[in-house]
């Protein structure tokens, strides 16, 4: 959502056409990025202490550990060259390699440029921020981390800066990402503010589910759009059609949008409750590090049911 009114409150629009400006904007993205990175650098390093790798045996490709054989096995499993070296039974067992690759996205369509007067960030910076940091936390641990689409999966301690770098090759703003390169047992993170269609976030959830992956949707709102403190006279813009809608007595409107919000949000934790995925309601004026704490629990394993209504 996107407002002007005689209350002065902040607003930025942009179209597709104008996309160039917002490589303007991403060079605004890329003029802001260092301190992007540095305020991501500065929220994972508050959270990232006791964080321990994900690590575990399974199908894979990349030598885990060697352990001792179990009766009743099956004999083929046993690693000979290893087990000839003292008088026991060795099973070499590999890195589940698939469950260390997360695909992370952070769209940058134009409704994620709005900051209101109530948040002292725009959504898209925080959701920059958002996942600059989770690839900070992963690349301490070792993941492999990439921007499906657009770059491949990689392990780097330098991953942040490496995906802020590609970042500023998009040649338009992209809301969901490509999801060819996303396969079984990989993590998918989305940090968006999920007000399109609710057919098209179904949509790209179910070709992503499709793949056998582990999802997690984070929603991210300026306070303002969830509160709509508006009255009298106020001039609505869509920042994505460039359409504009006048209301006469704004606060008239208040009640039916919060529920028409309300409802929005739900069909979308119900769309991340049957694919089994995680959902988190984040809000701009709130600090970073809370829906990054969910994230963590989330991509460990360790948390099974979330608030209801997120964070």
């Amino acid at each position: 959502m996107d407002s002007s009114s005689t209350q002065g409150s902040n607003q930025t629009g942009i179209d597709a056409d104008t996309w160039p400006n917002v490589i303007g904007e991403a060079r605004s993205v890329a003029d802001a990025l260092p301190d992007l990175l540095v305020e991501a650098s500065h929220v994972a390093s508050s959270i990232i202490a006791g964080w321990h790798g994900r690590r575990r045996a399974g199908p894979g490709e990349s030598f885990w550990q060697f352990r001792p054989f179990n009766m009743g096995e099956p004999a083929k499993r046993i690693d000979w060259r290893r087990s000839a070296r003292d008088d026991h039974l060795y099973v070499r067992e590999r890195e589940w390699e698939a469950a260390h690759t997360v695909w992370l996205w952070a769209d940058l369509s134009p409704s994620m440029v709005f900051r209101s007067r109530l948040a002292g960030v725009a959504k898209r910076d925080r959701a920059i921020v958002l996942m600059l940091a989770l690839a900070d936390m992963l690349a301490e641990t070792g993941e492999r981390i990439g921007l499906p689409g657009l770059t491949r999966a990689f392990s780097d301690r330098r991953a942040a800066e490496r995906l802020a770098d590609a970042l500023t090759h998009l040649s338009k703003p992209i809301a969901y990402p490509d999801t060819t390169a996303v396969q079984r047992f990989a993590d998918v993170v989305l940090v968006s503010d999920f007000l399109d269609p609710i057919e098209d976030v179904a949509a790209w959830v179910a070709r992503v589910a499709s793949t056998g992956a582990r999802g997690h949707l984070v929603q991210v709102l300026d306070p303002i759009e969830e509160t709509f403190p508006f009255d009298g006279r106020v001039e609505f813009t869509d920042p994505e059609k460039g359409f504009r809608l006048t209301a006469g007595r704004a606060e008239k409107w208040r009640e039916d949008y919060r529920n028409r919000l309300e409802a929005h949000r739900a069909e979308i934790r119900d769309i991340a409750r049957r694919a089994g995925w995680t959902y988190v309601l984040h809000h701009t004026d709130r600090p970073a590090s809370e829906p990054l704490l969910v994230l963590h629990s989330a991509l460990s394993g360790a948390l099974d049911v979330l608030p209801k209504g997120g964070i």
